[in-house]
């Protein structure tokens, strides 16, 4: 085939020797995010990831490798970085095609939805995310970078939504309310840091009891400072709602405020911070016109609304 011919020259570039390319061993991570990825065993025995990415997506794949170089650098654990070659590239230009390659993480497949009621994983999501605060200062690349506003987003989410499917927007009318009450008054005002952006369980290759590797960081940058743990919680919920009030949720908050990441004006409104990042998750549904998922979101998000009281009470806001 051309593209086995592809892969083991593009390979070559960092000296490696293809032996087998595994084509039935599971990829963690969203397929989205690169044309093509194949598992390849080399003549080293060891096996890894070699990506297609798009040509349009390079600038930002450089960054991506850039600061995953910083933060394995700083001793970030489940950090895996990408491999240059011998001319110190990241990003070979072979056959068409842009191509980086990093090792190949295995891991334990989630058990869904079951996990979201593993409380060992609560200490283990909010360890990663308070050495992540700290060993992302100083990160380059984002000096003097305006931080990403969920209000904005959301806005111009609403605004294609109206034009475009207005019977999603009735179903969210209540909730655009409860997040301006005060959410979008204030959101300017929390703090931001470094955020992988897409922080949640499937965005994580899994050992039996800890994180072996946190993939997927297309959307890393400044963000607020509760963005990944609002996301994160939000993932738990909409898995299963009862995890809302499970002990891994609540041991992971409570982690989070004990290390005074969420505190302040960012503990005031976090609840509705996870309400206010579902909107990137309906968006990713309205974009594949998936109308199950469509009433899912809708449906939870008004849940969460909904038991405003609950959940600060569960949550000891």
């Amino acid at each position: 085939m051309k593209i086995d011919n592809s892969i083991i020259n593009a390979a070559a570039e960092w000296n490696l020797t293809v032996t087998n390319i595994h084509r039935n061993i599971p990829i963690a991570g969203s397929p989205e995010r690169c044309e093509l990825r194949f598992v390849i065993e080399c003549n080293n025995n060891r096996l890894y990831l070699i990506e297609s990415v798009f040509d349009t997506d390079v600038y930002h794949k450089l960054n991506i490798i850039s600061c995953l170089n910083y933060l394995s650098g700083r001793s970030l654990s489940s950090v895996n970085p990408y491999i240059c070659n011998n001319k110190k590239e990241y990003i070979v230009d072979y056959d068409e095609r842009f191509w980086q390659l990093s090792p190949f993480v295995d891991g334990v497949a989630l058990d869904r939805p079951e996990y979201v009621f593993d409380k060992w994983r609560g200490g283990v999501f909010a360890d990663f995310l308070i050495d992540l605060g700290n060993k992302s200062k100083g990160i380059p690349l984002f000096n003097g970078t305006a931080p990403f506003s969920i209000p904005d987003y959301i806005y111009k989410l609403i605004s294609q939504i109206r034009e475009n499917d207005p019977e999603v927007l009735g179903k969210i009318e209540p909730v655009i309310s409860f997040l301006e009450k005060r959410f979008i008054k204030v959101h300017d005002m929390l703090p931001v840091a470094f955020c992988h952006g897409d922080f949640h369980p499937l965005n994580i290759i899994w050992s039996e009891d800890s994180i072996k590797a946190v993939i997927d960081w297309e959307f890393m940058g400044i963000k607020p400072r509760i963005y990944d743990a609002a996301n994160l919680i939000g993932c738990i919920g909409v898995e299963d709602p009862e995890g809302l009030t499970g002990e891994l949720a609540c041991d992971f908050i409570a982690a989070l405020k004990e290390a005074g990441l969420i505190s302040g004006i960012s503990r005031e409104v976090f609840i509705e911070f996870v309400v206010a990042v579902r909107f990137a998750w309906l968006s990713e549904w309205l974009r594949h016109k998936d109308r199950e998922m469509i009433e899912l979101e809708t449906t939870f998000m008004n849940l969460l609304a909904d038991n405003y009281g609950m959940l600060k009470n569960t949550w000891k806001l």
